[in-house]
C-alpha cells in the first residue's frame, strides 16, 4: 500500500539571535510533514503491515525533503527526529506502526548513517494541533547539546481520518548549549550512544 498523501509541507526554522547574542552560523532545523489518509480509521485491524510499509515510504520521502530544505549534504545533518499525529478516528498504534518498524532505515539513508535511535513522539488530535518532534544527535545519544525539538502544525490537519507524519533534521545543536555532556567533536558514532 502506498501513502495516500493529501498535503506536504516543508518548513525551515533559523535562529539568528538568542538572549541578545548572535548565533553564527544560525541554528537551523527543517521539518518535512505529510498529511496522509489513515486506511484503518474507525476500525480495529490486527495486521498493521500496510502502515509499516507507508512508514518506509515516508521515511525516505520526508527525510530527503528535510535534508534538501537545509541545503546541506546528507552527512552534514547532525540530529533528527520523527513524530505522528493521528486524527480522532485513528489510534496511537497507527502512529506507532508508521514510525517504528520501517521509517528509521530510509531516514538514516537520507542522513548518511544515524547510529542513534531516532527520537519519536505520537499523539491523537485534530486540525491545527501542534505536534512536537523530538530531536537528538543522529550518531550519539549522549550529546546533550542536541536534545531539542521542533514544533509543526497544519491548520487543516489531521482530519478525523488522517495522520500527520513529520520528520525533522538539523545542521547543529541548540543555540548557546552549556549543560555539559559529550561534545560533537568527541562523537565516535559506533554504538549510537557515544
Amino acid at each position: 500500500m502506498s501513502a495516500d498523501i493529501r498535503k506536504l509541507m516543508v518548513v525551515v526554522d533559523e535562529i539568528h539571535r538568542e538572549m541578545d547574542r548572535e548565533i553564527s552560523p544560525p541554528t537551523r532545523r527543517a521539518a518535512a510533514v505529510a498529511v496522509i489518509a489513515n486506511p484503518f480509521a474507525g476500525r480495529y485491524v490486527e495486521d498493521l503491515t500496510p502502515l509499516m510499509d507507508i512508514g518506509a515510504e515516508l521515511g525516505d520521502l520526508l527525510g530527503r525533503r528535510a535534508v534538501a530544505a537545509l541545503g546541506i549534504a546528507p552527512a552534514a545533518v547532525e540530529s533528527y527526529g520523527k513524530a505522528a499525529l493521528v486524527g480522532e478516528n485513528g489510534e496511537l498504534e497507527h502512529a506507532a506502526a508508521i514510525l517504528h518498524p520501517k521509517l528509521g532505515a530510509p531516514l538514516r539513508q537520507a542522513v548518511e548513517k544515524g547510529a542513534a535511535l531516532v527520537p519519536s513522539s505520537k499523539k491523537r488530535g485534530g486540525p491545527g494541533q501542534v505536534l512536537d518532534i523530538p530531536l537528538g544527535h543522529k550518531d550519539a545519544a549522549y550529546v546533550r547539546s542536541h536534545f531539542d525539538g521542533m514544533e509543526v502544525q497544519i491548520n487543516d490537519a489531521p482530519r478525523a481520518d488522517e495522520i500527520l507524519v513529520a520528520v525533522a533534521v538539523t545542521d547543529s545543536g541548540r543555540p548557546l548549549p552549556r549543560v555539559g555532556g559529550l561534545t560533537t567533536q568527541e562523537v565516535k558514532g559506533e554504538d549510537g550512544l557515544r
